[in-house]
């Protein structure tokens, strides 16, 4: 296998190729061995178009694993994120957050259940254990640890939250403890099999939904959870939409299973908006529960997955049109902004336009710490508002009786999921978005993002991109970067 040790087995004829072929080390970084966890001093290799991060291990040998494949100039799309000196730092087996940590936290992931109704072929959190959940008064008593008043953003995850029925009520101790949004992260299901239960959760006081969707064929959901759920989903959308609960799609992207859907989700999600927020690409990661030790065909990199969005959605997003994360390491994630108008995308930003800063631009020097950067107003809270402003579904209070404010007529039904593009005569024309007071009210009420996270893997974790991370578990008064939260090393 291409990423495994000699240990695991003969070398790919793929492997026996790239060994020929020149190589030039990029930089330095650390990693781990994927088997003893140990830490490594690793490079990240350019061999002709693809960029790998090898190591060694004196016991149990060498590892290459694909991290870039040469659809996009890899070092203008890191910038300057690596400069400065990274000496053995303490990660990843000494977090919460240390000195060495660049960045503060743009959103903290609270697991209030391990069990789940999905036995998923992909699960970071190995879901669906016996273990017995916390109670309310423990949960209350983290909350009110964790949370910074008027700051926080809260997701609730496990396991699936929406087993638990006092959901609602950990929602509104989520509020009154001060928590800015709260976001419900869910399969979808209780949401699309109980009409009022999207009601109840925003009435505690929820935020968003944060929702898997890996497609629009059931034949995926049979492949990577178990059972059909498209319809599911669709009912779980139309039940938060006539709440005013704005929803944003998140595949789990596999390849073989769901690559060649991408465009079917980009089109599936903008007509459905308003009520769709937008997608969240997160390419598979091999940990927790996942088939095996991944390939380096089974690696879907960042570059790749751009490439795909652009030839998928048949030119609807452009390659400038998606920004490398400013707020996490670039080779983290990527994020565009859009408006959705009349089955198009216009974006609101480009990339490499002189005098243009992102949602979340990094300070000059990447250097400061997460105490100074982007000071005053760190690009982790700067990401963060850039969530909150294109996820929440505003002036839409469903749940009182009142229209949804967003509506229009003509809008998609959320029941279907075979609206062509231009369906939506009640969106606005691209003369009339020229027009600044349309423009700006609609950059609120149909405000869409399709953005990204690659998470890591003992395979590719990378010790540059694990200081970056803004996204953090919280777990006995230590927030801790996911991926180092979730990772587990490979069995021989």
């Amino acid at each position: 296998m291409e990423d495994s040790g000699m240990q695991f087995g003969e070398q790919m004829s793929s492997m026996e190729t790239m060994s020929r072929e020149p190589s030039q080390i990029l930089n330095s970084t650390w990693s781990i061995c994927p088997v003893c966890m140990q830490r490594l001093p690793a490079e990240r290799v350019k061999k002709g178009s693809e960029i790998f991060l090898e190591k060694t291990c004196s016991e149990h040998g060498f590892f290459s694993t694909l991290i870039w494949r040469g659809h996009d100039d890899f070092n203008e799309w890191i910038g300057s994120a690596d400069e400065g000196d990274l000496g053995l730092t303490a990660c990843p087996g000494a977090c919460g957050l240390c000195s060495d940590h660049l960045q503060k936290t743009c959103c903290t992931v609270l697991n209030i259940t391990s069990r789940c109704n999905l036995d998923c072929r992909f699960c970071f959190a190995s879901s669906g254990g016996g273990s017995p959940d916390p109670g309310l008064d423990e949960i209350r008593e983290i909350i009110i640890r964790l949370v910074e008043k008027d700051k926080t953003l809260l997701q609730l995850s496990g396991g699936e939250p929406t087993l638990r029925d006092d959901l609602p009520m950990i929602i509104k101790i989520a509020k009154e403890a001060g928590a800015k949004y709260v976001q419900l992260n869910t399969n979808g299901i209780r949401l699309g099999e109980e009409a009022a239960y999207a009601g109840q959760l925003k009435k505690a006081g929820l935020s968003f939904v944060f929702m898997q969707f890996d497609g629009t064929d059931d034949e995926i959901y049979r492949k990577l959870r178990g059972r059909e759920l498209f319809g599911i989903k669709r009912k779980a959308i139309e039940n938060c939409s006539s709440v005013g609960l704005g929803v944003t799609l998140a595949p789990t992207l596999v390849r073989d299973v769901n690559m060649h859907n991408i465009g079917g989700i980009i089109r599936f999600a903008l007509s459905h908006s308003p009520a769709v927020r937008g997608i969240h690409f997160q390419p598979a990661t091999f940990t927790g529960r996942a088939p095996g030790i991944p390939s380096n065909n089974d690696r879907i990199t960042l570059d790749e997955l751009v490439w795909e969005i652009c030839k998928q959605s048949n030119g609807l997003i452009k390659a400038d049109d998606l920004l490398p994360s400013a707020c996490d390491h670039p080779l983290c994630g990527f994020h565009g902004d859009f408006i959705a108008s009349g089955g198009k995308l216009i974006p609101l930003l480009k990339r490499g336009e002189t005098g243009k800063q992102d949602c979340c631009s990094p300070p000059s020097d990447h250097k400061e710490k997460a105490t100074q950067c982007c000071s005053p107003v760190s690009a982790a809270e700067k990401n963060r508002e850039f969530i909150a402003r294109r996820w929440l579904r505003p002036g839409v209070k469903g749940i009182h009786g009142a229209s949804v404010k967003d509506s229009e007529p003509g809008e998609n039904s959320a029941a279907g999921n075979s609206a062509p593009d231009n369906a939506d005569p009640g969106n606005a024309g691209e003369a009339d978005i020229r027009d600044m007071s349309v423009f700006l009210d609609r950059v609120k009420s149909h405000g869409f993002t399709i953005t990204a996270m690659a998470f890591q893997d003992a395979g590719n974790l990378d010790f540059s991109r694990l200081r970056h991370c803004s996204f953090h578990v919280y777990e006995k008064g230590n927030f801790i970067p996911f991926c180092s939260y979730y990772l587990k090393g490979w069995k021989q």
